[in-house]
């Protein structure tokens, strides 16, 4: 997969994208905007920290961020009640957001500046929560072990030709939480069964807590095939541009159902401190500078309608997404974990 790209550094990235939002981004508060926030954040620090700093940058507001496990954030938030110091929570995964907003614990938005960014699909009902940036599951491949038509569907990973071939995720991530849930919405959960059956017997102990480790294990040729968020593909691409690896966006044949997407997002804390500034960053997350960021630094599919992808990335609109709502991945989470837990992934 040819892949050359002169990689401007994150600070060039942060600076282009504030004088971009200096220009053409501008909101005036009901009230003084506070000295400073707290973000419950399950995303990785390093993908979400240079946009918040792009954001103080820009507002003067700093960013106290406390970064963990999104279902230990939620349990967390849940204890705190009103007494909580969080003004938002940002997590990898809508279904989390779903979940902490039926818990009571998002603050609904009336906001003409989100609706009017963010499609509805990628929104709560009441838009407690809103979407930031999309990542959809797709198989990454070692380009001198495995010829793309050789795969269509991530239920073809399940194929005993692929004994001790493949790398997945361990059962504690959101990413395979979500992707099984899809999975059985579409398929039921008969098939779903066979599939994380095959899984289990096809990984062995190729079985990572990180993504990143994945993607490598495909690059050294450790594995022939691998699971991942795409956008993790493109990352190892940009720092090693002669990786023997590429991307098949899958079930996208006659029949297939998709391929599977999930977005990170954000919502406010009911009880946050600080309103008019949360409501701030929410509209800076969704405003197109800052969805160029997530696009630009994080490889991840922007959700604003006018901002175009990484151009390394495949054109969105060159391939399917499965039809499961996201609103539906909080319903199936506990099921589907049942199922997990009950063949024995790791």
């Amino acid at each position: 997969m040819p892949f050359v790209c002169a990689m401007p550094t994150v600070r060039q990235i942060i600076l282009s994208s504030v004088i971009v939002l200096c220009a053409a981004w501008t909101f005036v508060p009901s009230a003084p905007a506070a000295d400073s926030l707290t973000v419950y954040s399950g995303r990785s620090e390093r993908l979400i920290k240079p946009v918040l700093d792009a954001f103080t940058a820009t507002t003067g507001i700093q960013i106290e961020l406390l970064s963990s496990g999104t279902t230990e954030l939620v349990n967390r938030l849940k204890a705190e009640g009103d007494r909580t110091s969080a003004d938002l929570l940002i997590t990898n995964d809508a279904g989390s957001l779903e979940l902490a907003r039926t818990a009571g614990l998002l603050h609904p938005l009336n906001m003409r500046e989100v609706e009017r960014a963010i499609p509805a699909q990628f929104r709560a009902s009441d838009n407690a929560w809103v979407g930031l940036s999309g990542r959809f599951w797709i198989i990454v491949y070692n380009t001198t072990m495995v010829k793309p038509d050789q795969v269509k569907s991530l239920l073809d990973l399940a194929d005993p030709k692929w004994k001790d071939k493949i790398a997945i995720p361990n059962s504690g991530s959101e990413y395979l939480q979500a992707g099984v849930s899809v999975i059985r919405a579409t398929h039921g959960d008969e098939k779903t069964t066979q599939f994380l059956q095959g899984l289990k017997i096809n990984a062995d102990s190729q079985v990572y807590q990180k993504s990143s480790q994945i993607v490598d294990a495909v690059a050294k040729g450790q594995v022939a095939l691998g699971i991942v968020n795409h956008y993790y593909v493109y990352r190892h691409l940009a720092a090693q541009p002669g990786a023997p690896i590429a991307v098949i966006m899958p079930d996208q044949h006659e029949g297939g159902m998709g391929a599977i997407m999930n977005v990170a997002g954000v919502g406010i804390i009911k009880s946050a401190k600080h309103l008019d500034s949360a409501k701030l960053l929410v509209e800076f997350l969704v405003a197109q500078a800052g969805q160029k960021l997530f696009a630009d630094l994080d490889k991840e599919y922007p959700l604003h309608q006018d901002v175009k992808a990484d151009p390394a990335l495949a054109e969105r609109k060159s391939f399917r997404a499965a039809l499961v709502p996201l609103s539906k991945l909080a319903e199936l989470r506990e099921a589907t974990l049942t199922l997990i837990e009950q063949v024995g992934l790791r």
